[in-house]
């Protein structure tokens, strides 16, 4: 299977670079063909430029700043999101780049009076998001986890019909004990090695 991983975090000491470390490895020990966006590595620009979003709505000329991207996601079957979760939401850098990378007509078609929105990344089936958060899991859910609903609805909402889901996240992260993230990450490794 091709598995897209897009990886959001600055540090590369953080918890979050475990994270990606063991999500590969299991990828990597199931064979699947991989591919890594590391934002951060890519000095990727989450800011949309006056020109870019004046030729938002313009097909094939707005693929053109965000092309190697697209390519990725047109390969890919699967798309693994790996980030922490800040202030119940997706990382700036994250949101960005699902700004400028969704545009109308490569990833979906722009609905009308008489038809709703098109997806066009009926090649993806599978979303997994691999998150940790700050705040405990009843919080999480009472602020309504808006960085969840904007993978897992949103842009799950442009791929194959039956694309299935997974989330899966260590809450209480600012808190977390060496027991608490060892066990995470077994979590981790278990979801990624039976992504089919």
């Amino acid at each position: 299977m091709r598995v897209l991983v897009i990886y959001c975090h600055p540090c590369e000491e953080s918890y979050n670079h475990a994270v990606l470390e063991t999500t590969l490895s299991a990828l990597g020990e199931s064979n699947h063909e991989i591919r890594l966006i590391d934002l951060y590595a890519d000095g990727f620009d989450p800011v949309m430029s006056p020109d870019e979003r004046r030729g938002y709505h313009t097909p094939e000329a707005n693929e053109i700043p965000v092309s190697r991207y697209l390519s990725d996601l047109k390969w890919a079957q699967t798309l693994v999101f790996v980030y922490p979760t800040w202030w119940f939401g997706l990382p700036a850098m994250l949101k960005g780049w699902c700004d400028r990378v969704f545009v109308p007509h490569a990833t979906f078609e722009i609905p009308s009076e008489t038809r709703q929105m098109d997806p066009k990344l009926d090649n993806i089936r599978r979303i997994v998001v691999v998150t940790t958060c700050g705040a405990s899991w009843l919080m999480s859910k009472f602020v309504g986890e808006p960085g969840r609903r904007t993978i897992l609805r949103g842009v799950r909402w442009l791929c194959h019909p039956k694309c299935r889901t997974n989330y899966l996240a260590h809450y209480k992260m600012d808190t977390s004990t060496p027991d608490s993230r060892a066990r995470h990450l077994k979590r981790v490794y278990r979801l990624c090695r039976l992504i089919t």
